[in-house]
């Protein structure tokens, strides 16, 4: 399947790229760099080094815009580190951006296959809002988008109720959703975008002990990682990809202990990967979503109506269910030998 990834590479973003990279059954035909978790010359600079750690030389990557529409950018280099991949450093190749932005990017990708196309977005929605704004008939060119963001009758990781996605850039947010309802709605349901909000992504929980059985299906001996470890111990792995996604979790795994979770990190945009390539992985519910932008303590919220209070087209599958050991064992399958195969 063609996939267009829309990313603000973010130590979730990597894995997530790492496992479309891995699959036969995704093509991808570009990625798109955001501003989110790091400034957008981060992105781009964390998304061609991928490449270039993985022998990818065929993907175009573009550069999105510097901020969200209406706010000034912020990051999460707290979360994520000061250049986005936590203590991992990527190498430095020959790989270029594209002489066109990220929202024209969209827009080729989705009339050079229509009707097949399949668009993952892990960050802001920036790039795919002002997408839309230049090809208004979009979401009837691509074949399903998935999108990671929101938290549906759950906590914010951001605020008390906004996730970090999309409260980063709440007016692309609710500019997509209010934008796809109108272009689809009650006519075609069933290319409605699938949202994977927070309340089901944090149960996909990536342990030091998956991330052993990851480096041991990459054929690559490493010392398990612990909380007892120094801070920023490097991973010893020999394979490449195993150690760049080593140091990378290391990183993440301090943050959610800092945070009280534990150590442990959640997989928000791998999961959404591995669902843009098959939704049967999730269960859903159709509901009516928009984002709150004027609430005083709520802003950057994600409201779903249930029960279509407000009269208006139904605008996403939200995902409510998923089976996380089904997740990881594929996950572990498919870039497991991907990693071996890079030596």
């Amino acid at each position: 399947m063609p996939v267009f990834a829309d990313v603000d590479t973010g130590v979730d973003d990597a894995m997530a790229l790492a496992y479309l990279l891995a699959s036969d059954d995704a093509d991808i035909v570009g990625i798109a760099s955001t501003a989110g978790n790091v400034p957008v010359d981060q992105v781009c600079v964390n998304n061609l080094g991928l490449l270039a750690l993985c022998g990818v030389d065929d993907i175009p990557v573009s550069r999105g815009s510097e901020r969200p529409l209406a706010t000034p950018l912020r990051t999460a280099e707290d979360t994520h580190g000061p250049e986005g991949l936590g203590y991992a450093q990527l190498p430095v190749g020959d790989l270029r951006l594209t002489d066109y932005d990220a929202a024209t990017a969209w827009v080729r990708a989705a009339r050079e296959h229509p009707g097949e196309l399949v668009g993952l977005v892990t960050g802001p929605l920036t790039n795919l809002a002002l997408a839309m704004r230049i090809e208004p008939g979009l979401p009837r060119l691509l074949r399903r988008l998935v999108i990671m963001g929101g938290a549906f009758d759950y906590r914010g990781n951001t605020t008390p109720v906004a996730e970090w996605n999309i409260s980063v850039d709440p007016e692309s947010g609710s500019e997509v959703f209010t934008v796809w309802g109108a272009a689809w709605g009650l006519d075609e349901p069933a290319h409605l975008p699938i949202v994977l909000g927070l309340n089901l992504t944090e149960h996909a929980m990536m342990t030091p002990a998956i991330l052993s059985r990851l480096a041991a299906a990459a054929g690559s001996a490493t010392t398990p990682m612990s909380v007892l470890d120094d801070r920023g111990t490097r991973s010893a792995a020999a394979n490449p990809l195993i150690r760049v996604l080593e140091d990378a979790m290391r990183f993440y795994f301090e943050f959610h202990f800092d945070q009280g979770e534990g150590y442990l990190a959640h997989l928000h945009d791998p999961l959404a990967a591995a669902v843009a390539l098959d939704p049967d992985l999730v269960t859903y519910r159709q509901a009516t979503v928009d984002v709150e932008l004027t609430g005083t303590l709520t802003r950057g919220m994600t409201v779903a109506d249930w029960r279509g209070h407000w009269g208006r087209h139904l605008n996403a599958h939200i995902g409510v269910g998923v089976d996380p050991e089904v997740f990881f064992d594929r996950f572990i399958t498919r870039v497991g030998p991907f990693a071996a195969a890079l030596g």
